[in-house]
């Protein structure tokens, strides 16, 4: 109990806002305002999961895109030849380009983008799929440092920090499987698979 106050008053109230909400309290968290932000989430984890989940296809498959019949992977191409091979530039160049090619990073790089992609759509693993989008991006940005349009901001940046925020945000339960996920018995075992 504080010295001003005592035993029988009630305590001081927030000091309000003309439209009642307590001073400090976002004015955008009306209902209707946070069911907005859920779509919009579930819509941008959609969206990116669709990023993810068409490269993994435009790679396997050779669908013309990215990716030429011929250059696919089911065809003997190498998904990451092409990328680290000719487009990596700056200091880690030499590293990247010394790993163009090898096929246990091809694995690795198809199974994370399908794997990314598919948890994306589904809302379901959310942190890791996250955790491993951002580490992909974060080092698909090292690869061509500088990037060509600004100092050192790219869309690999901005997609990873996107998916940070959308594990943050719970965005797998809007539109996804992410609600019955979180109840199934191997993820309340093992919280991490959120």
């Amino acid at each position: 109990m504080s010295t001003y106050q005592s035993r029988h008053e009630a305590p001081p109230t927030a000091p309000t806002t003309p439209a009642g909400a307590a001073v400090g309290t976002p004015t955008g968290t009306s209902p209707g305002a946070r069911r907005a932000l859920r779509y919009v989430g579930a819509v941008i984890r959609i969206s990116l999961g669709w990023v993810f989940l068409w490269a993994f296809l435009d790679k396997l498959f050779g669908l013309g895109y990215a990716t030429p019949p011929e250059g696919a992977w089911l065809e003997g191409g190498q998904p990451t030849a092409g990328f680290l091979g000719n487009a990596t530039t700056g200091p880690f160049a030499d590293f990247y380009q010394g790993l163009a090619g090898q096929v246990w990073l091809d694995w690795v790089f198809m199974i994370g983008l399908l794997g990314i992609g598919l948890a994306l759509l589904l809302g379901i693993g959310m942190r890791i799929a996250a955790a491993a989008g951002a580490l992909m991006l974060v080092l698909m940005w090292t690869a061509v440092l500088p990037p060509a349009n600004n100092p050192f901001m790219d869309d690999h940046l901005v997609y990873a920090l996107v998916l940070v925020a959308l594990a943050l945000g719970d965005a797998g339960r809007t539109f996804g499987l992410g609600a019955w996920w979180q109840q199934t018995s191997l993820v309340r075992r093992w919280p991490v698979l959120v």
